[in-house]
């Protein structure tokens, strides 16, 4: 094959698409913890689907705009660390091969090497050993190979995936940890089985889902709650080429609010401009807009009728409790959480976030999970972000570009228990500057530990750990591991008693907990330590405890 062109960009997504989903729990396993968390695989799968249904969605002759679709789909989609990575790989293959129709080999090789580029950017302390040095080393000596001898595009793929298993197996020699556990990295893991996917389309042995997948029916706008009557108007216009540079979106904004919108988001991107506004009068609206360019969607839904639905459907719900939605006030501060488990959940209301989004160890919230929930409080003039995990911070942060025109700020806190200290003491009344320097300091004093089980066999940093074991992880490793519970938690307690210069001791007990083993754990502090010692029922899943030290 010489060139690719619409119809075989999309096969080779979809293939793509279906082998990195065929092997989306083989990935999860590759994790280094022996943890029941391991989600790599899951969050590649599920940002890559995002993407697969928005190009499937573009009916466009260029591969361009398909691409471009694709791009979006990824980044609105985007899961964890490796699937915010993932799409920046594409978007710097979109940006590679704008304003072309068709590819052949020399384009699509510098478009992996650009997508190298933009991930390694998007990335603050890029880290060598996982995805990033993957696809930088396979697309350098696959364009290599090319630039000295050109071939066919069957050619190229064929090398594509070759240096890209060959530098998966060297991970291990980046991370030294990989080796000690033995496995590779997992998300170079899932970047492999993509590029293997389009290759097979290639190849002309397209990978098909283990499942039967429905295509995805076409969604002409995003869906947004709704808390007024009236109609719900959502388009997207394309700008004419004479005003994209000069486009501005507060007049847009004030053209639409003088003619009595509410809930109004306005978002420009590149040559497109979304557009969210609740009105009475929805042609006056689009009459607005049209004088902007050309739409490409539009969405006008009656919150009325909408409403009266709702209530009828809970209605015939027993136990179903319906409650109207008071006015929103104007706030300068807005929070948003992550979290998992009833208990943190109502905690994290109670300390006074605004939205908790459900999320967490297994199960990471994208960047549209992100987006809706900030356009929810768009009642208020700053927006911080609480991912309380790792593996989110990405995908929050991704919000940050999305949504330009609000001030949206990401906490980096890396645990639940960072989460509920920097959320307890988050002042409102301050400036922002101001609360951003203070909540630092309480995440940075802030030592997380946890207690789980262990799914496989394995030695980590010398602490040999067997299937169905407890263990408990502290200082970012594990440092006892047994059948006995509670005698785990006992040997993580120890540990964290030697540190004297802590006061505060915050024990969150999960789903399943046993309260007589919860009593025994508050006696075994107060007789071991002269810490304060609070126990919080969390209803937490995977995790038998989260203990914060501060």
């Amino acid at each position: 094959m010489n060139k690719i062109a619409v119809e075989d960009f999309k096969g080779m997504i979809r293939s793509g698409c279906a082998n990195l989903e065929n092997h989306a729990a083989e990935i999860n396993t590759l994790n280094v913890f022996p943890v029941p968390d391991g989600d790599t695989g899951t969050n590649m799968s599920m940002t890559f689907n995002n993407g697969y249904a928005e190009a499937m969605k573009c009916s466009s002759d260029s591969i361009s705009e398909v691409a471009k679709a694709f791009s979006r789909g990824l980044l609105m989609g985007a899961r964890g660390n490796s699937g915010v990575i993932t799409s920046q790989i594409f978007r710097g293959f979109y940006q590679q091969i704008d304003g072309k129709n068709e590819i052949d080999t020399k384009d699509v090789a510098e478009a992996f090497e650009n997508g190298a580029r933009v991930a390694y950017k998007a990335i603050m302390k890029p880290v060598e050993g996982t995805i990033l040095t993957v696809i930088r080393e396979a697309s350098w000596y696959a364009n290599h190979d090319y630039e000295t001898e050109p071939f066919d595009l069957d050619t190229y793929f064929a090398k594509l995936c070759d240096y890209s298993a060959k530098s998966l197996e060297h991970t291990p020699d980046y991370l030294p940890i990989l080796k000690e556990v033995g496995v590779v990295d997992s998300g170079g893991t899932g970047l492999l089985r993509i590029l293997e996917g389009f290759k097979a389309y290639i190849d002309g042995k397209p990978y098909d889902f283990a499942e039967k997948k429905e295509e995805a029916a076409i969604n002409p706008a995003l869906m947004l709650e709704n808390e007024e009557f009236g109609y719900c108007t959502e388009f997207i216009v394309r700008l004419d080429e004479n005003i994209v540079d000069t486009f501005d979106e507060k007049i847009l904004k004030k053209k639409l609010t003088d003619m009595g919108g509410e809930s109004l988001v306005v978002v420009k991107d590149e040559d497109l401009v979304k557009v969210h506004v609740h009105t009475l009068k929805p042609g006056d609206a689009l009459n607005i807009g049209q004088r902007y360019g050309e739409f490409i969607k539009l969405k006008i839904e009656n919150m009325q009728e909408q409403h009266s639905t709702i209530i009828a459907n809970a209605e015939t719900q027993p136990g179903k409790k319906v409650e109207e939605k008071k006015a929103k006030q104007p706030q300068k501060y807005g929070i948003i959480s992550v979290a998992a488990g009833e208990g943190v959940t109502r905690l994290f209301y109670d300390l006074g976030a605004d939205v908790v989004v459900s999320g967490g160890q297994t199960m990471n919230p994208s960047t549209e999970d992100f987006v809706k929930v900030v356009k929810e409080l768009d009642n208020c003039d700053n927006v911080f972000i609480f991912p309380n995990n790792s593996n989110i911070i990405l995908a929050a942060k991704q919000t940050q570009s999305v949504m330009a025109d609000r001030n949206i700020y990401v906490m980096e806190t890396k645990s639940i228990q960072a989460g509920l200290s920097a959320v307890g003491m988050f002042n409102k009344e301050g400036e922002v500057e101001d609360i951003i320097n203070d909540l630092q300091d309480v995440i940075a004093n802030v030592d997380a530990s946890s207690v789980t089980y262990a799914i496989k066999d394995t030695t980590y940093e010398g602490v040999a750990v067997k299937e169905g074991d407890y263990i408990a992880i502290a200082d970012h490793g594990i440092i006892a591991s047994g059948k006995d519970r509670k005698q785990i938690v006992f040997k993580l307690l120890d540990h964290l008693f030697e540190n004297d210069e802590k006061e505060l001791l915050t024990i969150i007990y999960g789903e399943g907990s046993d309260p007589d083993e919860v009593n025994e754990i508050e006696e075994y502090v107060s007789e071991h330590s002269n810490l304060e010692c609070e126990m919080i029922d969390g209803g937490q899943p995977v995790y038998s405890y989260l203990i914060g030290l501060e």
